[in-house]
């Protein structure tokens, strides 16, 4: 199976109750690639939810071109969208379970309304129910699972019909962090062995850090930055995205944090590490010269292959060793002194 291409070309997207106009989307133009994990990360209002809706067919742009697998939905008629869906799956924030229904009974109900026959719906039950690791548990009803496994029922149910594209919105906003985690697991084997597109909306960086290839940041219904999650984490341009990024890292001391530090003796300077950073030669060249070098706050980390990171450090010694140090990484790291 592959994915599903999506583009958006120009998209816009206004709502109006009565002489009031709210602009939901503006100008959106961006390409998810078949078999792409897409994380769009926006604070509420931004219109992260808007955008899954034009994806599945349940809301119109006002303007601009949005392409699934090079056919463009704008405007189709409501009998061609329903063809679409059928090549959609979907994940909620709630769960959206039938509390009526067993586990397998939740995941049978698409299958059914598709026409497939008893003996090959069971067999497909029970191999999602394996897949998605509730093997056991087809027949507990929704109150008898928890909040995990019945995210896992739902990600069974979005994969019945063999869909092309998974829409996942705040799919992990209700569960703890060990749960999201297995969930976000569970998506990136979806992916990884279906070749399935993704497209997962989420307030919570560390969503986006542990799942997606490429990340689009909006805010007031724009798309603010674009590319890949390496690029996004690593070099944040716009408030927003380095508002999430730190949220995510925790990689550069706060108000209070820095009132500590200050309190001690010694030159401080924040320092963003790359794959090309020459910070070691730096504190070398510092430790000949009589200073001695200290890494007060900070953390490095790995995303995509590459490593980058923030580090503050504390220089004391000679003012000249420690003017050198700076010198030697200003031309061509991100450096800045605190005090």
């Amino acid at each position: 199976m592959s994915g599903t291409r999506i583009e958006f070309e120009g998209i816009s997207k206004v709502f109006t109750s009565g002489k009031r106009t709210i602009q939901a989307l503006e100008d959106v133009t961006l390409t998810v690639e078949p078999g792409e994990i897409l994380g769009v990360i926006g604070y509420s209002g931004a219109g992260k939810s808007t955008l899954v809706r034009l994806i599945n067919g349940l809301d119109t742009p006002t303007s601009g071109h949005l392409r699934l697998d090079g056919v463009d939905i704008v405007g189709m008629p409501e009998s061609g969208l329903r063809q679409i869906r059928k090549g959609i799956g979907m994940i909620f924030q709630q769960f959206n379970l039938f509390n009526s229904r067993t586990a397998a009974g939740n995941i049978a109900y698409p299958l059914k309304l598709a026409g497939m026959p008893k003996p090959e719906r069971e067999r497909r039950v029970q191999e999602l129910l394996e897949f998605v690791g509730l093997g056991d548990r087809g027949r507990n009803y929704p109150e008898q699972l928890s909040g995990g496994q019945k995210q896992r029922v739902g990600i069974a149910r979005a994969l019945a019909n063999n869909p092309a594209l998974l829409l996942a919105d705040e799919a992990t906003s209700a569960l703890d962090p060990e749960t999201t985690h297995d969930v976000l697991e569970l998506l990136r084997k979806v992916n990884r062995e279906f070749g399935i597109t993704i497209v997962v909306i989420t307030h919570e960086m560390e969503v986006v850090r542990s799942i997606a290839d490429k990340v689009a940041v909006m805010e007031n219904g724009r798309v603010v930055e674009y590319g890949s999650t390496y690029e996004v984490f690593s070099n944040p341009r716009t408030g927003v995205a380095k508002r999430f990024v730190a949220t995510a890292l925790r990689n550069t001391p706060d108000a209070i944090e820095s009132e500590d530090l200050l309190a001690h003796e010694g030159r401080l300077f924040t320092i963003t590490l790359s794959e090309s950073s020459d910070f070691f030669t730096a504190a070398a060249n510092a430790k000949a010269a009589g200073a001695s070098i200290n890494i007060v706050h900070g953390g490095v980390t790995t995303l995509q292959r590459h490593s980058f990171g923030k580090i503050t450090v504390r220089l004391q010694g000679p003012d000249q060793a420690i003017d050198d140090f700076f010198a030697h990484l200003n031309g061509t790291t991100d450096i800045k002194e605190i005090r």
